[in-house]
């Protein structure tokens, strides 16, 4: 009896350690084959790859959902009827778990039927390499609207979103220039909202340009130059009035008569725009002698030069 008794323990003893063994075997093969595949994922996630440009804004949805309800609710009350939770759910679709590299205009049409909505005649302002000047100007003349004061582009103004394949399926490190890859997921969408911006233009349009930039005033490559200008629709656009302003103490390398607003003003003229130019229009040349009271330009500042 005691040696059945030894032989059945024997055997309990060895099932059990095969058991172990077969478990520590099946263990062994999850974690060799997880680390394959971990492997294999890092080599072809985006994610992977150190973008030149900064990564996604921090806390981006309340950001773009504080903008949404800002504009809609207190600077604009006539646009209360937008959803600001549907916009942003829209926003995070058109990039959120897909390669930055491979955004569409497909991915962004939801939101910009969204966000659209009447700009009024006569207030369309575009610009190139005025930025900050253009700016400040809409900021002290309600009468102008430039794309950064419509919904879309005060939602997005200085923010920056990309997505990842893999989780959390955004990118908060980095994401990639225009120079890296041109379907990115920030040069994708100023595209389409500039279109937009042009597509919704009517009456009298203004363009400011900076006539102290080296390159020229106006250049093709520009988001103006290149989309914009082409979207500009004649039947509803009369006039295009061209505002080239030049730096305070800075060079007037180019005037009304150069050689871009030349090309500017033929591309105008093919598409049936009336045209006029102005150098330093003082409205805004004042707003520029603001900063800078005491220069010599700015004892100037009536001194302004108009073309037909």
């Amino acid at each position: 009896m005691p040696f059945r008794q030894g032989s059945a323990r024997t055997r309990q003893r060895t099932v059990l350690l095969v058991g172990v063994v077969v478990l520590l075997a099946a263990l062994l093969l999850a974690v060799v084959l997880a680390s394959v595949l971990t492997h294999g994922k890092q080599e072809v996630s985006p994610k992977m790859l150190k973008w030149k440009d900064r990564g996604t804004t921090k806390n981006l949805q309340e950001v773009i959902l504080g903008r949404c309800y800002n504009y809609v609710m207190a600077r604009y009350p006539e646009l209360g009827d937008k959803d600001c939770l549907k916009i942003w759910e829209s926003l995070k679709d058109a990039f959120i778990y897909k390669n930055p590299c491979n955004i569409t205009s497909e991915d962004y049409q939801p939101l910009m039927e969204l966000a659209s909505h009447p700009i009024p005649c006569n207030k369309s302002l575009f610009w190139s390499k005025t930025s900050d000047l253009a700016h400040r100007y809409t900021k002290s003349n309600q009468n102008f609207l430039t794309l950064e004061d419509t919904l879309l582009g005060y939602m997005a103004d200085r923010v920056s979103w990309c997505g990842d394949p893999s989780d959390p399926g955004i990118n908060y490190e980095s994401c990639p220039k225009r120079s890296e890859c041109e379907s990115n997921p920030s040069s994708v969408f100023w595209k389409m909202a500039s279109k937009m911006f042009a597509e919704a233009a009517c009456g009298v349009v203004q363009v400011m340009l900076n006539g102290s930039v080296e390159a020229g005033a106006f250049r093709s490559s520009s988001i103006f130059g290149s989309i914009e200008i082409f979207n500009l629709n004649p039947n509803k656009v009369s006039t295009v009035h061209i505002w080239l302003m030049h730096d305070i103490g800075g060079p007037q390398i180019e005037s009304c008569s150069g050689h871009s607003i030349k090309r500017l003003t033929s591309i105008l003229e093919e598409r049936n725009f009336k045209i006029t130019c102005e150098e330093n229009y003082r409205p805004v040349q004042l707003l520029q002698c603001v900063h800078n009271p005491d220069h010599t330009d700015c004892s100037l500042c009536t001194n302004t030069t108009a073309a037909p």
